[in-house]
């Protein structure tokens, strides 16, 4: 008979956890949740104050028996499921499952899966926190509510099988939303004037800017003012009227939460959110390194929080002091955001000894690149600033105004070890010559550059994740499934990182935006998100949240019910005629995206695929190029005679006058092997 129990989600963690405890302990994974609402109805008794259906999943009968049969031959059994609102309703479940006494089920928690944090959790359990999980279960009501009741318009109006949801409703939105400021965008013209400049005494080139006149800012809006400013500064003299120098730190960014790993996860090592999200459960859960055993290499991976444990900082002030010198620490502590939960740690490595390099034979390459990102992130946010010496410079020539920076590189500090990826890098400015004031620079070349202003850049994952946080919707554990299920729903689509909405998702988005103006919003959706937080700190009873949103939605979705009623939503007539009878065909939305259908339907049940293709010819035999697109979503191009006299196929989009030979074919089979 064990003395103890104890249940986690997966047998990944219960692997790790074993090791760490006594024989007479047994643990036991429940395999994520095991009671939930049932997918072929509502599941919520809206005439019984919305009370949830819950029924034990389907498939995990064996698993529940078994389950109880241990639990009555233990002494006590610890619910250890993850240290969030999602586990511990996990937790609930289980309790309720088990039906055992009361006072033998207790739950425990731990942030990393290290044998001090394991065996402390053991030693002080806790009862199950019922405020976090009325806010899982008010998150799990208000969304299956929203969803259950709005989903049958879009298929009567659109299709069957569609589906909306509170928060990738308004994720759909600000992707759509983003198109449309693209596509209204117009580019406005605007001048730089760059002069090349040396200074005679070193011979030193340097590149100044035109910053205004009689040192006053002036932008320069066309060409015929550009051309008025090259002609007075033709012939002028160009002298240094102040030199200013000085130093410039650069400080270490914070150490991750949930959606600055997947940001940079994604930036750096071009890795989805799903599949980071899906690597770092394993390095939490534990991975077997060699001479260790099976090891929690990160805390856990969803929080919100900066914050780190004293006992963390201490065992990095002693790695980096050992390994890079004391003048490369420093005790930092980060703020964290107002709207952060902050029940956590923030990510981190658990053994400040296990560098990524020397476990690197006991990873796979994603995890390794994973860890070391985790890792170098971690140890760079309690290290020194980087030290920059700075020098800038105005000069003027004919009473217009010139500028130039330059900086270089004192003191390394954390970019030792690690720089933060964004997406606008600023580039690192080469040195100035020692200039003095009043001293005249001779004039190389003057270059002027006309340029246009840009649209703003189309979403790529890491970029709505950050959109999606500063404005308050969704919580750590909500923006990889919210991405995944929008593209897998092909509301948007990938192309080369950006997320670019489909005909589909802006039907789909308008129909909603139109109908629903108060449950489809930023504002609603980040009140939403603090009314839940509410719930969990014990402020708010969940209930009554549910009650005041469902009044003003049934009206809302009555009214929409009656309007629609008459609606028909006009197809997308296509230029292709039916060969079966003749009418022209439309535009269809399926599982697996658009296709032309005939609109003579049941009479005509003609369909056919889109073929889309390019302007460019098959680099291998001249004919046309196919685009089409792989399992995994990402597209390539495939010669319409593949595969009977021509094997070309490619990732890459090919080039006007491009050859191509098969020796590419094996490179573009390894590419796709690797693709994510």
């Amino acid at each position: 008979m064990a003395d103890k129990l104890i249940i986690v989600e997966s047998p990944a963690k219960a692997n790790t956890i074993k090791k760490f405890l006594g024989g007479s302990t047994k643990v036991l994974a429940s395999m994520g949740h095991i009671r939930d609402l049932p997918k072929s109805k509502l599941g919520v008794d809206i005439e019984h104050d919305f009370e949830p259906e819950y029924i034990n999943i389907r498939g995990k009968g064996d698993l529940i028996k078994s389950l109880k049969k241990e639990a009555s031959k233990a002494k006590k059994i610890y619910l250890a499921t993850d240290p969030d609102r999602e586990g511990e309703a996990i937790a609930w479940h289980l309790a309720y499952i088990l039906n055992d006494d009361k006072d033998k089920i207790v739950r425990v928690t731990f942030n990393e899966i290290t044998k001090g944090a394991v065996k402390k959790a053991i030693q002080e359990p806790r009862a199950i926190d019922i405020n976090l999980v009325d806010a899982q279960q008010a998150r799990r009501v208000l969304d299956r509510i929203v969803g259950y009741k709005i989903s049958p318009l879009l298929w009567k109006k659109v299709r069957r099988g569609l589906s909306a949801g509170r928060v990738q409703s308004v994720a759909v939105k600000l992707i759509v939303d983003r198109e449309e400021e693209i596509e209204k965008f117009i580019p406005e013209e605007y001048w730089n004037i760059f002069v090349d400049l040396e200074d005679e005494k070193s011979k030193k080139q340097f590149e100044a800017k035109f910053y205004g006149k009689d040192g006053k800012k002036q932008e320069i809006h066309a060409k015929e003012e550009a051309d008025e400013v090259l002609k007075d500064i033709k012939n002028a003299k160009y002298i240094v009227k102040e030199v200013k120098k000085g130093e410039k730190k650069r400080n270490a960014a914070p150490p991750f939460t949930t959606s600055t790993m997947q940001q940079e996860a994604s930036r750096k090592l071009g890795f989805t959110l799903k599949k980071t999200m899906s690597i770092a459960q394993m390095l939490y859960e534990g991975i077997k390194i060699e001479d260790r055993g099976t090891v929690g290499l990160i805390t856990y991976m969803r929080t919100d929080s900066t914050r780190i444990s004293e006992e963390a900082r201490k065992s990095a002030k002693e790695h980096i002091v050992a390994t890079y010198g004391e003048e490369y620490y420093e005790n930092r502590y980060y703020k964290t955001n107002k709207d952060s939960q902050d029940a956590h740690e923030a990510i981190r490595p658990t053994y400040a000894d296990l560098e990524p390099d020397s476990i690197k034979s006991s990873l796979t390459n994603d995890q390794y690149k994973l860890y070391k990102l985790i890792y170098n992130r971690f140890m760079a946010s309690q290290m020194a600033s980087a030290i920059y010496n700075t020098m800038s410079v105005t000069i003027d020539a004919n009473n217009y105004t010139f500028k130039a920076n330059g900086q270089n590189l004192k003191f390394k500090g954390f970019m030792t070890l690690y720089v933060e990826g964004e997406d606008n890098k600023e580039e690192e400015k080469g040195i100035l010559p020692e200039l003095e004031e009043n001293q005249e620079v001779k004039k190389i070349k003057i270059n002027p550059k006309q340029s246009f202003t840009e649209p703003p850049p189309r979403y790529t994952e890491a970029s709505l994740v950050k959109a999606l946080e500063e404005k308050g919707i969704g919580r750590p554990s909500t923006y990889s499934p919210t991405i995944t299920t929008i593209l897998e729903r092909h509301y948007i689509e990938k192309e080369q990182k950006q997320l670019i909405p489909t005909e589909l998702g802006k039907v789909v988005n308008k129909l909603l935006i139109d109908n629903f103006t108060d449950v489809i919003n930023v504002e609603f959706t980040a009140k939403i998100e603090n009314e839940f937080d509410e719930i969990a700190e014990g402020k708010e009873q969940w209930k009554k949240m549910i009650r005041e949103f469902y009044g003003p939605f049934e009206k809302e979705l009555e009214k929409v019910e009656k309007d629609l009623e008459h609606v028909e939503l006009k197809e997308e007539v296509s230029d292709i005629a039916c060969e079966k009878c003749g009418r022209m065909m439309v535009y269809k939305y399926g599982r697996y995206g658009k296709f032309l259908a005939c609109p003579g339907y049941p009479e005509c049940k003609n369909t056919k695929p889109i073929v889309e293709t390019i302007d460019v010819p098959c680099p291998s035999c001249g004919g046309k190029v196919i685009v089409k697109k792989s399992k995994k979503g990402r597209k390539f191009y495939i010669c319409e005679n593949n595969p009977k006299s021509c094997k070309y196929i490619s990732w890459n989009k090919p080039k006007p006058g491009e050859k191509w030979d098969e020796s590419k074919l094996q490179e573009g089979k390894k590419e796709e092997k690797n693709t994510p």
